[in-house]
């Protein structure tokens, strides 16, 4: 008869999900059913939307104010227009093939071995989109005069070493590059220790840049499997690891900010599952990380948005306060080392108010940065965020939308947002998984093609500006 076992053996029984997560399955089954293709349409009807209205709005502005009013050339994002096809592109499109049709046994790979193969492609995939553009496109973008960190590694012993160099910081911030100037000296400190080891100079820097980057991808898995379960988390780690976000990956200080943030957000999670005083290792690591990310740049101080809504939902205020308390101290080392962190940010404040900041409008400034952080997430991600039911998963980006809503609203940053939010970006990736899962196996490779093919797009058409 049709449904029985033709061994004699009997069948053994399948275990159960935690009551959680089955009352999850049986509401999303009941979801899918009534949503049918709207999610789809409605995300990817969005994503377009607002990429055509900001950049058609960029275009009016520059046509009546001209160019300097916005300094976007390739308005929502930062470059300009630069169409090339070149031997080198097949890097490109070769890995993002690889990408699509290996993600379907990318994520039936043992639980380690998914985490090593999603670092692997995290950082293989930016390295073979920018290649597109010569080796020098991973370097060159940490070099320029007049902008970058790298030309003022030299200025920490022009003031006499670091300590004098954090002393004299904010009165002398108008002597450094725009990035040094618009950020805590954190990152030039850590080039000019590598520097003193024997690293310096740009191919180490774009090295650690990428390397970070690509560390957010596992640090994401681990908090999306400790969170929501590994069936979303193996449903993620193709998003995860491809995504458009990797033209800014390589290369941009962001990247390393990216992982540095996802590391330490992570380790408040696991963190939120021990019981008392056992969470307290986890809880300092992560804290002294986001404190090492708060002397990264300003704005990082909203990563602790990210873990608060897995916090507050276990109920453990005191993995917070143990991991305030570490980030602090790190802060706190570089006060008592001479570095007047409120000083600099009110130095950097009016470094900001004079610059194309002040002439960029501020209601045009939420719809592009709405814009940017769409095409650095691609549209599977945008659908995912549209189809996403899951309270689980909904846990591990909603801290993420939350904080780059409350960053566009407050004016922290008009533009340029697809590098400077990417310790967002990897968090709100993880939402691609709702796409996959939404209508069947065919249609992660489906979504993810749809990733490589704006990322390999964005490559031929434009020369980002980092």
């Amino acid at each position: 008869m049709s449904g029985a076992p033709t061994t004699g053996q009997p069948t053994a029984p399948r275990p159960s999900p935690p009551p959680e997560e089955r009352a999850t399955e049986v509401a999303d089954r009941g979801i899918g059913r009534r949503l049918g293709w709207w999610p789809a349409i409605a995300g990817i009807g969005a994503w377009l939307l607002l990429v055509v209205v900001a950049r058609s709005w960029a275009l009016a502005i520059v046509r009546d104010q001209g160019f300097e009013a916005l300094r976007l050339g390739a308005a929502p994002l930062v470059g300009r227009g630069d169409f090339l096809l070149a031997p080198m592109s097949l890097l490109g499109l070769a890995a993002g093939v690889a990408a699509v049709a290996l993600a379907p046994r990318l994520v039936r790979l043992p639980w380690r071995g998914l985490l090593v193969a999603v670092l692997l492609a995290a950082a293989v995939w930016p390295v073979a989109v920018n290649l597109s553009r010569g080796p020098e496109a991973l370097t060159a973008p940490l070099t320029r005069a007049g902008d970058e960190y790298l030309p003022d590694v030299g200025e920490v012993d022009a003031a006499g070493g670091p300590r004098a160099f954090l002393q004299g910081f904010p009165e002398r911030i108008d002597d450094y590059n725009v990035h040094v100037r618009s950020h805590p000296p954190g990152f030039l400190l850590l080039l000019w220790a590598l520097d003193g080891l024997g690293l310096g100079g740009a191919g180490w820097a774009a090295a650690l840049c990428i390397l970070g980057g690509a560390l957010a991808a596992p640090a994401v898995l681990v908090a999306t499997r400790d969170v929501a379960g590994e069936r979303w988390a193996r449903a993620a780690a193709p998003f995860v690891a491809v995504s458009p976000a990797a033209l800014w990956v390589a290369t941009t200080a962001d990247a390393l900010y990216a992982g540095v943030g996802a590391v330490g957000v992570t380790a408040l999670i696991l963190a939120s599952r021990r019981p008392g005083r056992a969470a307290d290792p986890l809880a300092v690591a992560g804290g002294l990380l986001l404190g090492v990310c708060a002397l990264f740049s300003y704005g990082l101080g909203l990563l602790w948005l990210v873990p608060l809504p897995v916090l507050v939902h276990r109920r453990r205020p005191r993995v917070l306060l143990v991991a305030v308390a570490a980030a602090a101290a790190v802060v706190g080392g570089f006060a008592l080392a001479g570095f007047d962190y409120l000083a600099a940010f009110d130095a950097t404040r009016r470094e900001v108010a004079e610059s194309v900041q002040r002439t960029r409008p501020y209601v045009f400034s939420l719809v592009s940065n709405a814009a940017a952080l769409a095409l650095a997430v691609g549209p599977a991600v945008v659908v995912g965020l549209v189809a996403l039911r899951d309270r689980r998963l909904w846990r591990v980006v909603g801290g993420a939308s939350a904080a780059v809503v409350l960053a566009a609203v407050v004016g922290l940053s008009k533009g340029e947002v697809e590098r400077i939010w990417l310790p967002f970006t990897v968090w709100l990736l993880a939402a691609g998984a709702a796409a996959a899962d939404r209508w069947g196996p065919l249609s992660l490779r489906w979504w993810l093609g749809a990733q490589v093919g704006v990322a390999l797009v964005l490559q031929a058409v434009f020369r980002t500006g980092w």
